[in-house]
Order: C-alpha cells, then structure tokens, then sequence
C-alpha cells in the first residue's frame, strides 16, 4: 500500500507541473481517484468481493483505450528512452516508475494473499498509461526523446 500512496503523490506533483496542460492534468486527477481504489481494495481485500470500492474491468479498458490514444499521437519508441524532459514529463517517468515497483509489491501479495485479475491488470496498464503520457508531455513541451548510450 505504501507504493501506492508514494504514486498518489507523484501524481499530485506531476498534476501540479502541468498548469498549461488541462486535459492531461484531468487524466492525472481521475488516475488519482483510480489509485485510492486500489489502495481501498489491497487494505479491505474482503470489502472488494462484497461489492466495495475496487478496480473493475471498465478502469482497465479505459487505461488500455488512453494510452492507444495517446500513443497514436507518438512516432513509435524503437528503443529504452531517459526518463527526463520538461519537468511534468519528468516526473511522470517518478511516477511511472514508482507505479512498477507498486505493480511487483502487488504480485508478492498475491503470491500470499490472491488478488482480484482486474486489478493486476490495472496495476500492468499503469506505467505504459504514464510512459505514454510523459512522451506526449515532453513532445508538447519541445522536449525529444534521449535513448541511452551504452558506449559511455
């Protein structure tokens, strides 16, 4: 839960470095709200099968469906990229790596503790929502990607 909480306020802090960016501010709003579900859900696993608060089907369809759209927007990623640009794109990249490290926490509790399949679906949509993002963000921004170099 605590990686969680950590991404709920990277969120808030990338939301707050995109003041000229309304529309994916709102993304990162509604992905806030998503992220307290989840956290609501990992807390109260018993309240989830009762028809409480919980990641459904709809939340992953709706991640999958906004990173297709954002990706469409992208020439295609042919290689690893630095996480770095514009601050909002870069910490998007915090983001989206705290979100990877919340996704492998949430494969080791299930290990001991099975969870739901929509949210460990929702969980492996996350980053690749947040890489898309940040690409976009760092596009708008007049920022281009870096691939690494591995020669140094």
């Amino acid at each position: 839960m605590g990686s969680y909480d950590e991404l709920a306020a990277q969120l808030g802090v990338a939301e707050a470095f995109l003041a000229d960016r309304p529309e994916e501010q709102a993304l990162l709003r509604r992905l806030s709200h998503e992220v307290f579900l989840a956290n609501s859900e990992i807390a109260s696993p018993g309240n989830s099968s009762k028809g409480g608060h919980r990641i459904e089907a709809r939340h992953v369809r709706r991640l999958e469906e906004e990173t297709d759209r954002l990706s469409a927007s992208l020439e295609a990623v042919h290689s690893f990229v630095l996480p770095r640009g514009g601050p909002g794109a870069a910490h998007l990249q915090y983001a989206r790596a705290v979100a990877r490290r919340a996704e492998r926490n949430l494969w080791a509790l299930n290990a001991a503790e099975p969870q739901r399949e929509a949210l460990l679906q929702w969980a492996n949509r996350l980053s690749s929502f947040l890489f898309a993002l940040a690409l976009v963000v760092n596009r708008a921004h007049g920022f281009t990607e870096i691939p690494p170099d591995y020669t140094v």
